[in-house]
Protein backbone atom coordinates (compact mmCIF):
# COMPACT_ATOMS: atom_id res chain seq x y z
CA UNK A 1 0.00 0.00 0.00
CA UNK A 2 1.17 3.53 -0.67
CA UNK A 3 1.01 6.47 1.13
CA UNK A 4 -0.61 10.17 0.04
CA UNK A 5 1.81 11.85 2.70
CA UNK A 6 4.42 13.46 0.91
CA UNK A 7 7.79 13.63 1.66
CA UNK A 8 9.63 16.64 3.16
CA UNK A 9 11.89 17.10 0.16
CA UNK A 10 7.92 16.46 -2.25
CA UNK A 11 6.46 19.09 0.39
CA UNK A 12 8.96 21.81 -0.23
CA UNK A 13 9.01 21.69 -3.59
CA UNK A 14 5.54 21.63 -3.99
CA UNK A 15 5.18 24.62 -1.64
CA UNK A 16 8.09 26.42 -3.64
CA UNK A 17 6.20 25.58 -7.23
CA UNK A 18 2.93 26.86 -5.74
CA UNK A 19 4.50 29.69 -4.57
CA UNK A 20 5.74 30.76 -8.08
CA UNK A 21 2.11 29.58 -9.48
CA UNK A 22 0.29 31.57 -6.72
CA UNK A 23 2.74 34.80 -7.45
CA UNK A 24 4.41 35.03 -10.51
CA UNK A 25 2.10 33.12 -12.72
CA UNK A 26 -1.03 34.40 -11.90
CA UNK A 27 0.31 37.80 -12.15
CA UNK A 28 1.51 37.42 -15.82
CA UNK A 29 -0.56 34.72 -17.60
CA UNK A 30 -3.07 37.49 -19.10
CA UNK A 31 -0.15 40.12 -20.94
CA UNK A 32 1.47 36.43 -21.79
CA UNK A 33 -1.60 35.21 -23.62
CA UNK A 34 -2.41 38.83 -25.03
CA UNK A 35 1.00 39.29 -26.30
CA UNK A 36 1.95 35.94 -27.26
CA UNK A 37 5.25 35.87 -25.37
CA UNK A 38 7.03 35.12 -22.06
CA UNK A 39 9.02 37.05 -20.30
CA UNK A 40 12.48 35.34 -19.79
CA UNK A 41 12.90 36.48 -16.43
CA UNK A 42 9.92 34.59 -15.74
CA UNK A 43 10.60 31.38 -17.26
CA UNK A 44 14.30 31.78 -15.40
CA UNK A 45 12.89 31.73 -11.91
CA UNK A 46 10.66 28.62 -12.37
CA UNK A 47 13.79 26.77 -13.87
CA UNK A 48 15.45 28.34 -10.77
CA UNK A 49 12.96 26.41 -8.41
CA UNK A 50 15.39 22.99 -9.44
CA UNK A 51 12.28 21.10 -10.52
CA UNK A 52 14.14 19.46 -13.56
CA UNK A 53 17.65 19.38 -11.07
CA UNK A 54 15.99 18.07 -8.43
CA UNK A 55 15.25 15.23 -10.42
CA UNK A 56 19.24 14.60 -11.78
CA UNK A 57 21.21 12.38 -9.95
CA UNK A 58 24.71 14.21 -8.62
CA UNK A 59 27.12 11.98 -11.34
CA UNK A 60 25.56 14.56 -13.87
CA UNK A 61 25.61 17.65 -11.68
CA UNK A 62 21.90 17.38 -10.53
CA UNK A 63 21.17 17.03 -6.67
CA UNK A 64 18.17 14.14 -6.31
CA UNK A 65 16.48 10.85 -7.91
CA UNK A 66 14.02 10.81 -10.48
CA UNK A 67 10.79 10.65 -9.29
CA UNK A 68 7.27 10.43 -10.96
CA UNK A 69 5.31 11.51 -8.71
CA UNK A 70 7.31 14.38 -7.09
CA UNK A 71 7.06 15.15 -10.84
CA UNK A 72 3.54 14.76 -11.12
CA UNK A 73 2.80 16.47 -7.98
CA UNK A 74 4.67 19.70 -9.22
CA UNK A 75 3.47 20.04 -12.82
CA UNK A 76 -0.07 19.86 -11.00
CA UNK A 77 1.04 22.88 -9.14
CA UNK A 78 2.69 24.30 -12.01
CA UNK A 79 -0.30 24.02 -14.48
CA UNK A 80 -2.36 25.57 -11.81
CA UNK A 81 -0.56 29.06 -12.51
CA UNK A 82 -0.32 28.96 -15.87
CA UNK A 83 -0.58 26.06 -18.98
CA UNK A 84 1.80 28.14 -21.54
CA UNK A 85 4.39 28.88 -18.82
CA UNK A 86 4.45 25.43 -17.21
CA UNK A 87 5.11 23.89 -20.31
CA UNK A 88 7.35 27.34 -21.17
CA UNK A 89 9.31 26.03 -18.15
CA UNK A 90 9.75 22.19 -18.67
CA UNK A 91 11.02 21.42 -22.41
CA UNK A 92 14.76 20.83 -21.21
CA UNK A 93 12.95 18.19 -19.11
CA UNK A 94 11.94 16.60 -22.70
CA UNK A 95 15.60 16.69 -23.65
CA UNK A 96 17.04 15.23 -20.56
CA UNK A 97 14.54 13.02 -19.18
CA UNK A 98 14.70 10.26 -21.88
CA UNK A 99 18.49 10.11 -21.78
CA UNK A 100 18.21 9.96 -17.97
CA UNK A 101 15.65 7.16 -18.57
CA UNK A 102 17.28 5.28 -21.54
CA UNK A 103 20.73 6.85 -22.10
CA UNK A 104 24.02 5.29 -22.28
CA UNK A 105 26.41 6.27 -19.75
CA UNK A 106 28.27 8.41 -22.27
CA UNK A 107 25.25 9.84 -23.51
CA UNK A 108 24.50 10.95 -20.04
CA UNK A 109 27.80 12.06 -18.96
CA UNK A 110 27.84 13.85 -22.46
CA UNK A 111 24.21 15.34 -22.69
CA UNK A 112 22.75 15.87 -19.45
CA UNK A 113 25.52 17.94 -17.76
CA UNK A 114 25.11 20.69 -20.25
CA UNK A 115 21.34 21.43 -19.29
CA UNK A 116 22.19 21.00 -15.92
CA UNK A 117 24.85 23.37 -15.09
CA UNK A 118 23.23 26.35 -16.97
CA UNK A 119 20.66 28.89 -16.75
CA UNK A 120 17.74 27.86 -18.92
CA UNK A 121 17.95 26.96 -22.40
CA UNK A 122 16.04 25.83 -25.16
CA UNK A 123 16.35 22.17 -25.28
CA UNK A 124 13.78 20.58 -26.75
CA UNK A 125 11.97 16.76 -28.29
CA UNK A 126 9.98 16.69 -31.44
CA UNK A 127 7.44 14.01 -31.14
CA UNK A 128 4.32 15.23 -32.45
CA UNK A 129 2.99 14.80 -36.43
CA UNK A 130 0.36 16.68 -38.24
CA UNK A 131 -1.46 13.15 -38.93
CA UNK A 132 -5.81 12.65 -38.33
CA UNK A 133 -4.73 9.41 -36.54
CA UNK A 134 -1.37 10.04 -34.82
CA UNK A 135 0.38 7.00 -33.24
CA UNK A 136 3.67 7.43 -31.00
CA UNK A 137 4.31 4.01 -31.81
CA UNK A 138 3.46 4.51 -35.44
CA UNK A 139 5.52 7.28 -36.45
CA UNK A 140 5.64 8.33 -39.65
CA UNK A 141 8.99 9.91 -39.47
CA UNK A 142 11.62 7.35 -40.68
CA UNK A 143 15.33 6.07 -39.41
CA UNK A 144 17.28 4.49 -41.88
CA UNK A 145 20.63 2.52 -41.42
CA UNK A 146 23.45 3.88 -43.87
CA UNK A 147 26.57 3.27 -42.99
CA UNK A 148 27.64 5.11 -39.66
CA UNK A 149 25.01 7.10 -39.24
CA UNK A 150 21.13 7.21 -39.74
CA UNK A 151 19.17 9.21 -41.79
CA UNK A 152 16.38 10.90 -40.73
CA UNK A 153 13.25 11.86 -42.71
CA UNK A 154 10.01 13.50 -41.67
CA UNK A 155 7.78 16.23 -40.10
CA UNK A 156 6.91 17.36 -37.02
CA UNK A 157 4.81 19.86 -34.94
CA UNK A 158 4.30 21.37 -31.61
CA UNK A 159 7.82 21.28 -30.81
CA UNK A 160 8.51 24.01 -28.29
CA UNK A 161 11.18 26.47 -28.64
CA UNK A 162 12.69 24.92 -31.55
CA UNK A 163 13.54 28.33 -33.25
CA UNK A 164 16.81 28.11 -31.03
CA UNK A 165 16.97 24.99 -29.71
CA UNK A 166 20.51 23.96 -28.50
CA UNK A 167 19.84 20.21 -28.28
CA UNK A 168 16.89 17.96 -29.69
CA UNK A 169 15.54 14.62 -29.46
CA UNK A 170 13.72 13.62 -32.38
CA UNK A 171 11.67 10.36 -32.27
CA UNK A 172 11.50 8.28 -35.49
CA UNK A 173 10.15 4.86 -36.49
CA UNK A 174 13.48 2.41 -37.00
CA UNK A 175 12.58 -0.77 -38.11
CA UNK A 176 8.74 -0.31 -36.77
CA UNK A 177 9.97 0.61 -33.18
CA UNK A 178 9.84 4.56 -32.35
CA UNK A 179 13.52 5.19 -31.64
CA UNK A 180 14.57 8.70 -30.36
CA UNK A 181 17.89 10.33 -31.60
CA UNK A 182 19.60 13.31 -30.53
CA UNK A 183 20.23 15.99 -32.34
CA UNK A 184 22.66 18.84 -31.29
CA UNK A 185 21.70 22.30 -33.08
CA UNK A 186 22.55 23.60 -36.75
CA UNK A 187 22.23 19.87 -37.59
CA UNK A 188 21.96 20.00 -41.73
CA UNK A 189 18.45 19.55 -42.93
CA UNK A 190 16.95 20.74 -40.28
CA UNK A 191 14.34 23.38 -40.74
CA UNK A 192 11.92 25.13 -38.82
CA UNK A 193 8.64 26.60 -40.20
CA UNK A 194 6.69 29.41 -38.86
CA UNK A 195 5.61 29.62 -35.07
CA UNK A 196 2.01 27.61 -35.14
CA UNK A 197 -1.06 29.51 -34.13
CA UNK A 198 -3.44 27.70 -31.78
CA UNK A 199 -6.50 27.96 -30.18
CA UNK A 200 -4.88 28.31 -26.66
CA UNK A 201 -1.45 28.09 -25.17
CA UNK A 202 -0.60 31.54 -26.96
CA UNK A 203 2.22 32.75 -25.01
CA UNK A 204 3.90 29.45 -25.69
CA UNK A 205 6.32 29.56 -29.12
CA UNK A 206 5.54 26.25 -30.66
CA UNK A 207 6.84 25.35 -34.50
CA UNK A 208 6.74 22.52 -37.16
CA UNK A 209 10.12 20.77 -37.90
CA UNK A 210 11.14 19.74 -41.27
CA UNK A 211 13.66 16.50 -41.60
CA UNK A 212 15.16 16.05 -44.74
CA UNK A 213 18.12 13.52 -44.81
CA UNK A 214 19.17 14.73 -41.27
CA UNK A 215 22.27 12.14 -40.61
CA UNK A 216 22.58 11.07 -37.46
CA UNK A 217 26.03 9.21 -35.77
CA UNK A 218 25.29 6.03 -34.31
CA UNK A 219 26.14 7.10 -31.29
CA UNK A 220 23.65 9.32 -31.20
CA UNK A 221 20.79 7.04 -31.31
CA UNK A 222 19.39 6.88 -27.85
CA UNK A 223 20.73 3.80 -25.81
CA UNK A 224 23.27 3.45 -28.06
CA UNK A 225 23.20 0.67 -31.07
CA UNK A 226 20.64 -1.93 -28.79
CA UNK A 227 18.25 1.01 -28.74
CA UNK A 228 15.83 1.77 -26.01
CA UNK A 229 11.97 0.60 -25.11
CA UNK A 230 10.41 3.66 -25.78
CA UNK A 231 6.90 2.84 -23.74
CA UNK A 232 8.46 3.64 -20.09
CA UNK A 233 9.18 7.86 -21.81
CA UNK A 234 5.88 7.35 -23.66
CA UNK A 235 3.88 6.63 -19.39
CA UNK A 236 6.33 9.51 -18.55
CA UNK A 237 4.69 11.82 -20.49
CA UNK A 238 1.02 10.51 -20.31
CA UNK A 239 1.40 11.01 -16.39
CA UNK A 240 2.90 14.36 -16.99
CA UNK A 241 0.06 15.86 -18.94
CA UNK A 242 -2.27 14.47 -16.73
CA UNK A 243 -1.12 15.87 -14.02
CA UNK A 244 -1.16 19.27 -15.75
CA UNK A 245 -4.88 18.69 -16.73
CA UNK A 246 -5.55 18.52 -12.97
CA UNK A 247 -3.65 21.70 -12.16
CA UNK A 248 -5.57 23.58 -15.28
CA UNK A 249 -9.03 21.92 -13.99
CA UNK A 250 -8.65 22.87 -10.65
CA UNK A 251 -8.09 26.40 -11.18
CA UNK A 252 -11.34 26.71 -13.27
CA UNK A 253 -12.80 24.75 -10.86
CA UNK A 254 -11.73 27.03 -8.01
CA UNK A 255 -12.39 30.28 -9.91
CA UNK A 256 -15.89 29.28 -11.55
CA UNK A 257 -16.64 28.02 -7.70
CA UNK A 258 -15.35 31.17 -5.95
CA UNK A 259 -17.69 33.42 -8.31
CA UNK A 260 -20.81 31.40 -8.25
CA UNK A 261 -20.57 31.79 -4.21
CA UNK A 262 -20.25 35.51 -4.34
CA UNK A 263 -22.64 36.72 -7.40
CA UNK A 264 -25.94 37.59 -6.69
CA UNK A 265 -28.49 36.67 -9.38
CA UNK A 266 -32.32 37.42 -8.67
CA UNK A 267 -31.90 37.99 -5.14
CA UNK A 268 -29.38 34.43 -4.53
CA UNK A 269 -26.04 33.59 -4.83
CA UNK A 270 -25.44 31.69 -7.86
CA UNK A 271 -24.31 28.76 -6.17
CA UNK A 272 -27.42 27.94 -4.58
CA UNK A 273 -29.09 27.24 -7.93
CA UNK A 274 -29.39 23.48 -7.61
CA UNK A 275 -28.08 23.05 -11.14
CA UNK A 276 -24.86 24.93 -10.53
CA UNK A 277 -24.50 23.66 -7.13
CA UNK A 278 -24.75 19.80 -8.74
CA UNK A 279 -22.71 20.72 -12.06
CA UNK A 280 -19.83 22.62 -9.20
CA UNK A 281 -20.00 18.98 -7.18
CA UNK A 282 -19.42 16.96 -10.57
CA UNK A 283 -16.41 19.07 -11.05
CA UNK A 284 -14.18 18.41 -8.02
CA UNK A 285 -15.46 14.56 -8.07
CA UNK A 286 -14.30 14.20 -11.28
CA UNK A 287 -10.80 16.69 -10.54
CA UNK A 288 -9.89 14.27 -7.66
CA UNK A 289 -10.88 10.74 -8.95
CA UNK A 290 -8.41 11.67 -11.88
CA UNK A 291 -5.91 13.12 -9.77
CA UNK A 292 -5.74 9.54 -7.86
CA UNK A 293 -5.33 7.84 -10.64
CA UNK A 294 -2.77 10.40 -11.82
CA UNK A 295 -0.89 9.45 -8.30
CA UNK A 296 -1.73 5.78 -9.22
CA UNK A 297 0.04 5.26 -12.27
CA UNK A 298 3.21 7.54 -11.01
CA UNK A 299 3.46 5.21 -8.15
CA UNK A 300 2.94 2.00 -9.97
CA UNK A 301 5.70 3.53 -12.25
CA UNK A 302 8.22 4.91 -9.78
CA UNK A 303 7.97 1.19 -8.42
CA UNK A 304 7.83 -1.10 -11.76
CA UNK A 305 4.33 -2.02 -11.76
CA UNK A 306 3.60 -4.52 -14.55
CA UNK A 307 0.29 -2.73 -15.33
CA UNK A 308 2.18 0.80 -15.13
CA UNK A 309 2.15 2.02 -18.53
CA UNK A 310 -1.86 0.47 -18.77
CA UNK A 311 -2.65 2.85 -15.54
CA UNK A 312 -1.07 6.04 -17.15
CA UNK A 313 -3.22 5.53 -20.21
CA UNK A 314 -6.05 5.22 -18.08
CA UNK A 315 -4.62 8.89 -16.48
CA UNK A 316 -4.03 10.91 -19.97
CA UNK A 317 -7.13 9.22 -21.20
CA UNK A 318 -9.31 10.44 -18.71
CA UNK A 319 -7.94 13.47 -17.59
CA UNK A 320 -8.08 15.13 -21.16
CA UNK A 321 -12.22 14.10 -21.18
CA UNK A 322 -11.91 15.73 -16.98
CA UNK A 323 -10.12 18.83 -18.42
CA UNK A 324 -12.70 19.46 -21.37
CA UNK A 325 -15.56 19.18 -19.24
CA UNK A 326 -14.86 21.03 -16.14
CA UNK A 327 -13.32 24.45 -18.29
CA UNK A 328 -16.22 24.27 -20.58
CA UNK A 329 -18.62 24.37 -17.11
CA UNK A 330 -16.44 26.89 -15.79
CA UNK A 331 -17.10 29.28 -18.29
CA UNK A 332 -21.51 28.18 -18.45
CA UNK A 333 -21.52 28.91 -14.62
CA UNK A 334 -20.01 32.35 -15.18
CA UNK A 335 -22.45 33.16 -17.66
CA UNK A 336 -22.12 35.63 -20.31
CA UNK A 337 -19.03 36.73 -17.88
CA UNK A 338 -17.56 33.68 -18.56
CA UNK A 339 -17.14 34.65 -22.58
CA UNK A 340 -15.38 37.99 -21.29
CA UNK A 341 -10.92 38.12 -21.66
CA UNK A 342 -11.30 39.54 -18.46
CA UNK A 343 -12.32 36.18 -16.71
CA UNK A 344 -9.44 33.57 -17.03
CA UNK A 345 -12.16 30.92 -17.24
CA UNK A 346 -12.20 31.44 -21.20
CA UNK A 347 -8.31 30.95 -21.05
CA UNK A 348 -8.71 27.60 -19.59
CA UNK A 349 -11.51 26.29 -21.50
CA UNK A 350 -9.18 27.17 -24.45
CA UNK A 351 -6.07 25.09 -23.16
CA UNK A 352 -8.13 22.52 -21.71
CA UNK A 353 -9.62 21.39 -25.06
CA UNK A 354 -5.68 20.81 -26.29
CA UNK A 355 -5.15 18.07 -23.58
CA UNK A 356 -6.07 15.27 -26.16
CA UNK A 357 -3.39 16.54 -28.45
CA UNK A 358 -0.22 18.17 -26.24
CA UNK A 359 0.84 14.43 -26.42
CA UNK A 360 4.92 14.86 -25.66
CA UNK A 361 5.05 18.71 -24.59
CA UNK A 362 6.11 17.55 -21.21
CA UNK A 363 7.57 14.66 -19.23
CA UNK A 364 8.08 13.94 -15.50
Amino acid sequence: MYSFEPSEEQKMLVDAVRRYANDDLRAAYRDADEEGNLPPALIEKGWELGYLQASIPEAYLGFGERSVVTGALAAEEMAYGDLAAALAVMPPGLYTTPILMAGTEAQKNEFIPPVIEMEWKPFTAALMESKFDFDPNDLQTTAVLDGDAYVLNGEKVYVPYADGAQGMIVYANLDGETQGFVLPAGTNGLTVGERQKLLGLHALPLFPVRIENVRVPKENRLGGESGHDFAPIMDAIRVAMAAMAVGVSKAAFEYSRDYAKDRDVFGMKVAQKQAIAFMLAEMATEIEAIRLLVWQAAWMLDNGKAEASKQAYLAITGAADMAMVVTDRAVQILGGHGYIREHPVELWMRNGRGFATFTGLAIV
